[in-house]
């Protein structure tokens, strides 16, 4: 096109690049590249919810949530993900102060690995969800995911939990009817955005929104996670307790 012409300073390079680089491959069909490893910068143990305020617990929620923090506390519940070593299921998985990364490949598949608990997420694309039969006799702690790409977004379909894990670091309950909606994207070159939708009405009254961002660390490689070992330094990870 003669004549046009992009003007800017050379700290907003990347940043136009990485705006046309997303509408051109909008434009052409290409499937958006999500690929890397992330890392958030700050760690939560109660999940917040976007909007603010509290969960939107049912009576039935807040039973099950107070039964949750009481038997944490007097050691009659116990947190299996941090003394097994399970998957911590969603969302809390989303909230790892540890780094994960995304892999685009084979074709019709999305693969999240967490170094945390070694957590994998196979995500297959364009599929179908699994019947509710299989959802119901072989249910995961992340669930079974599908997933396909609207744009730029990747959306990720999940159901089929079992009911092993929490919501949170503090307890916060969901049934193994919880489904979730999860829109993931790039927000700039170097960060990502998880916005997970939940849905559990016994649990919960309404459906809810907890979102995440990390930033691309490409220069981080995922290291083993053993329970009971010491494990890599979180200290720049905003929230965490010291040793």
């Amino acid at each position: 096109m003669e004549g046009f012409r992009i003007s800017v300073g050379a700290g907003s390079a990347s940043a136009v690049l990485f705006a046309l680089s997303a509408l051109s491959g909008s434009a052409y069909g290409e499937t958006p590249d999500i690929s890397g490893t992330y890392w958030a910068n700050e760690y939560r143990a109660k999940i917040q919810i976007v909007g603010g305020g509290d969960l939107p617990l049912t009576s039935a929620g807040e039973e099950a949530y107070e039964k949750n923090i009481a038997g944490l506390k007097d050691g009659s519940i116990i947190d299996i993900a941090r003394r097994y070593c399970v998957p911590d299921g969603l969302p809390r998985a989303l909230a790892t102060p540890y780094p994960f990364q995304i892999f685009q490949a084979p074709p019709g598949q999305i693969t999240i690995i967490h170094e945390l608990n070694h957590q994998i997420r196979v995500i297959a694309m364009d599929q179908p969800m699994p019947s509710e039969k299989e959802l119901t006799t072989l249910p995961y702690y992340n669930g079974h995911s599908v997933g396909h790409f609207e744009g730029d977004i990747l959306v990720i379909e999940t159901a089929g939990f079992n009911e092993k894990t929490f919501v949170d670091a503090t307890g916060a309950p969901h049934t193994d009817e919880m489904r979730t909606v999860e829109r993931i994207r790039r927000i700039s070159p170097t960060e990502l955005e998880d916005v997970i939708t939940i849905h559990d009405p016994k649990y919960y009254s309404r459906d809810w929104q907890a979102r995440f961002v990390y930033r691309l660390r490409n220069d981080v490689w995922l290291e083993d996670y053993v329970c009971g070992e010491q494990h890599r330094d979180l200290s720049s990870v905003a929230g965490v307790r010291g040793p």
